[in-house]
């Protein structure tokens, strides 16, 4: 069958009718679509030219796409630790609280050196921070002061001495306030007012106003993402394995599914804007049409109508599947970055899960108390990337070394096999290398 049916009236979720179907569901669902080659030959050219000009490249693409001309790059800190005073009361103490919870979660993946002994071979691993990191928040209309804790507050537990941060200016050339008092609570040494691909080139290569960092973390727009992924792609810098791009959520979904709340977690995502994708999956025809009239309805009310259009209108879906199994096939298929489990069973689907970013069990559990107090990361996986990659963690920005201490005897006891390797290999210094300290008759 067509998994494509027309759209219901009025309705902003294509259906898909995957009832029946088996096997790889990737076919049959519509491509992310983060890997075009239009964004990607236009991420390329700015890169270049960020490499080649520097400053006056990031000035040049400030102006075109952000509107605004700057003389300076930096913000001041002044400006930056002035933030915090004049932001209201209750919008200080929700930051502060998000980054106490942020930073406490994180303290959790902080592991003791390790240590293994066998046959005389010692092995120890040490785990030693970045020395600078960079941290890529987005602006726009919708500045996440949220990524700025996300970001930086994993960074600093890792022990990162330095944490530069970019963020695109508003038409004013000011970042905004919120974002530059979570940079304060955070404790962000840098701020700089440049956003966009040319942002990452700026932090990946350097220029005469932003020292090159060794780690780019944080979400943005598919020409962030596809910039981060192409300067990791040259050893430029380091970036965690998920691709970060436009936001996703998954919503799996029965008859006893509250109608409002799984509208409005499908809009919550897709008001970020174009690009990103919204899935109801449900095996109750009932559920589907009733959470998608309510998906019309709210967004028909919304501020942000706009961007959830530019969302729904492309990436918006309605799943018809078989029961929940299929339907947790199809939410391993999609691997988005949010899941949530809103069905009356919600943990016996636990087991089933194989690819998510994060995910919210339960009516009680929104993927927005995840998106700012919960502590886990809101960088997550998008694009698939859920397949292979996970939250921001601590270790993204720490490199893991390991020391090797061998004795005589250990390496009497090896030497034969490191010989019999060599060999195969035609590599006779390898085998040398061994041979010449047990003929030498070394002590311990």
């Amino acid at each position: 069958m067509d998994p494509m049916s027309p759209r219901s009236a009025p309705s902003l979720l294509t259906r898909l009718d995957l009832r029946g179907e088996t096997g790889d569901l990737r076919r049959l669902l519509p491509e992310p679509g983060a890997t075009d080659d239009e964004p990607t030959a236009v991420v390329q050219a700015i890169l270049h030219r960020v490499r080649s000009e520097g400053d006056g490249a990031l000035r040049a693409f400030t102006l075109r796409y952000d509107g605004v001309r700057l003389d300076e790059l930096r913000v001041p800190g002044e400006e930056v630790k002035a933030a915090l005073e004049v932001i209201p009361p209750e919008l200080r103490a929700a930051l502060e609280t998000a980054h106490g919870n942020i930073v406490a979660y994180h303290q959790t993946q902080l592991h003791p050196d390790g240590r293994h002994e066998r046959d005389g071979v010692v092995v120890r691993e040490i785990g030693v921070p970045v020395d600078r990191a960079g941290l890529y928040v987005p602006g726009g209309r919708a500045p996440l002061a949220s990524t700025v804790l996300m970001t930086a507050g994993p960074a600093r537990v890792a022990g990162v001495a330095e944490l530069a941060m970019c963020s695109p200016p508003g038409p004013d050339g000011r970042i905004a306030t919120t974002v530059l008092a979570a940079a304060a609570v955070a404790g962000v040494d840098e701020v700089y007012r440049v956003g966009g691909a040319q942002a990452i080139g700026a932090l990946a290569y350097g220029t005469e106003s932003i020292p090159a960092v060794d780690v780019i973390v944080g979400p943005g727009n598919r020409y962030v993402a596809i910039a981060e992924r192409l300067v990791a792609g040259q050893g430029a810098v380091g970036v965690p394995s998920a691709f970060t791009g436009p936001s996703e959520v998954a919503v799996v979904a029965d008859d006893t599914t509250p109608v409002a709340y799984a509208a409005i977690d499908l809009v919550v995502q897709a008001e970020h804007g174009p690009d990103g994708l919204a899935y109801l999956i449900t095996w109750s025809e009932q559920a589907a049409d009733d959470i998608t009239a309510e998906v019309v309805r709210i967004t028909d009310a919304s501020p942000r109508r706009a961007e959830i259009l530019a969302t729904l209108e492309l990436g918006g879906f309605a799943v018809l599947v078989d029961g929940p199994e299929q339907a947790m096939a199809v939410a391993n298929a999609i691997a988005a970055e949010h899941l949530e489990l809103m069905g009356a069973d919600p943990e016996s689907l636990v087991p089933l899960i194989r690819s998510a970013g994060a995910v919210f069990i339960g009516p009680w559990a929104p993927a927005s108390v995840g998106d700012y107090v919960a502590g886990p990361n809101h960088v997550l996986p998008t694009a698939r990337s859920a397949r292979f990659g996970s939250a921001l963690r601590v270790d993204d920005f720490r490199k893991h070394i390991h020391l090797v201490d061998v004795d005589r005897s250990g390496l009497a006891r090896l030497a034969p096999h490191v010989v019999a390797l060599a060999t195969s290999e035609g590599l006779p210094a390898h085998a040398d290398s061994v041979r010449i300290r047990l003929d030498a008759d070394l002590t311990p």
